[in-house]
């Protein structure tokens, strides 16, 4: 077993260009995000495509070099920070700094009161 900067790879695993093996479970979904350095130099627009507590793999829409540190925004989480541990083109692969819940990021995004529900939807009232 062979570890590339906190991931786990086969000794025999094949080079199929997706990047290492992980070890944990993994959502499949699509999450617009915009990456950025830590020092909040913009790298462009991301799409997460898979998700799981320790990372996640993203199509973007120029190329991000493996090595650098991260930071980007995930719906239902918030701020995110992680280490680019491998790039292929426009897909990268990035390893968070602290573990998250990929649960959050799926929960349906609501305000609280009233004002979550559209007008149009909302019981009207009778005025006399």
């Amino acid at each position: 077993m062979v570890t590339v900067q906190g991931v786990f790879m086969d000794d025999h695993q094949e080079d199929t260009g997706r990047g290492p093996a992980r070890s944990g479970p993994r959502d499949s979904l699509f999450l617009l995000t915009n990456l950025s350095l830590t020092d909040g130099t913009p790298l462009g627009r991301a799409r997460v495509r898979n998700l799981s507590a320790t990372g996640l793999m993203a199509d973007c829409e120029r190329v991000v070099p493996a090595g650098i540190q991260v930071r980007f925004d995930l719906r239902g989480i918030g701020q995110v920070n992680g280490s680019v541990v491998w790039s292929r083109e426009d897909r990268i692969g990035i390893a968070f700094d602290v573990a998250i819940d990929p649960q959050m990021a799926r929960r349906p995004v609501s305000g609280v009161g009233r004002g979550a529900v559209p007008n149009y939807l909302q019981p009207s009232r009778l005025v006399r």
